[in-house]
């Protein structure tokens, strides 16, 4: 049996086992402090590495603008090959869009559209008249001019899909201009509901694909890569703000505008002979007022 410890080898327990519990709290204190400290450094790195690419995506400088697109639109034409492009070089960044000078001889008529691919009445418009102004392209009665803007970009529940569907056809126009008309025509064939997330960049690829565009690597890398976001936001900017080319407009207010030899069509939707008979009135008005002069008999 051992002896009972007298009240001193108790006191002596007590220090020595507190002496062992304040080592073992400043052993963890000091591993807490390492590992606050380490999380601390880890985040600061991290939202510094956010913030400086937040920075230099900001300071980025902007490219030129797409191909084929000199006045913020592209210029579609009939031909015997079918519908093609009139070719324009790119835009520099900040450089002031060339305007379309139109054929005013009364024969043939302008059509200008501006569009957004979210805008439901502008898939409407082209559901009613999209085959009928590609007849008219094609028989050489009508040139097209389209101009892709994003003025819904935050109704698409954060994917920017207006903007990303404006650069995708930037980058057809760019690439492979004479797929334009065809691409336009899938992407409101297959448009999104306004408020949905839209269309990704894959269904927009393979709209693209479908559309038979050349080039599809650099097509695809463009989409992704979404290399005229500027350009899609100053070309917005532009026809919000500025007066509307060949025309008494003084900016675009909604989409779709469209315009035939500089006036605007304010009729139905979904009637495609009404706007045919706009068209032919249009065109009508253009040649009383640019008649074909009657050559002078030879005496």
């Amino acid at each position: 049996m051992q002896p009972r410890p007298t009240r001193n080898d108790r006191r002596e327990a007590a220090r020595e086992k507190a002496k062992v519990l304040r080592e073992g709290q400043k052993k963890r204190e000091r591993r807490n402090k390492a590992l606050i400290q380490g999380g601390v450094i880890v985040a600061v790195i991290a939202i510094g590495a956010l913030i400086f690419g937040l920075i230099m995506d900001g300071q980025r400088p902007a490219g030129p603008g797409p191909r084929n697109m000199a006045s913020d639109g592209i210029v579609l034409v009939g031909g015997e090959s079918g519908i093609s492009a009139v070719e324009t070089p790119a835009l520099e960044p900040e450089a002031t869009p060339t305007p379309t000078v139109p054929d005013d001889s009364g024969t043939v008529a302008n059509i200008v559209m501006y569009i957004d691919y979210l805008c439901p009445f502008c898939g409407q418009f082209e559901k009613t008249n999209s085959e009928s102004i590609r007849t008219m392209i094609e028989s050489g009665a009508a040139t097209l001019e389209v101009h892709p803007i994003a003025i819904l970009t935050n109704k698409s529940a954060g994917t920017r899909y207006s903007a990303r569907a404006a650069n995708a056809a930037a980058c057809v126009a760019n690439s492979s201009p004479e797929s334009f008309f065809d691409f336009n025509a899938l992407l409101f064939e297959n448009q999104p509901d306004e408020g949905s997330t839209g269309l990704t960049n894959d269904e927009i690829k393979a709209l693209a694909q479908e559309a038979g565009v050349s080039s599809r690597s650099t097509i695809d890398k463009c989409i992704d890569d979404e290399q005229f976001k500027a350009w899609v936001g100053d070309a917005t900017n532009r026809a919000l703000t500025s007066k509307v080319p060949n025309s008494d407009l003084e900016s675009i207010t909604g989409t779709p505008t469209v315009l035939v030899n500089g006036n605007q069509y304010k009729g139905s939707l979904e009637d495609p002979a009404e706007f045919q008979l706009f068209v032919l009135q249009a065109a009508g008005q253009s040649f009383e007022s640019n008649p074909t002069p009657t050559p002078t008999p030879a005496p």
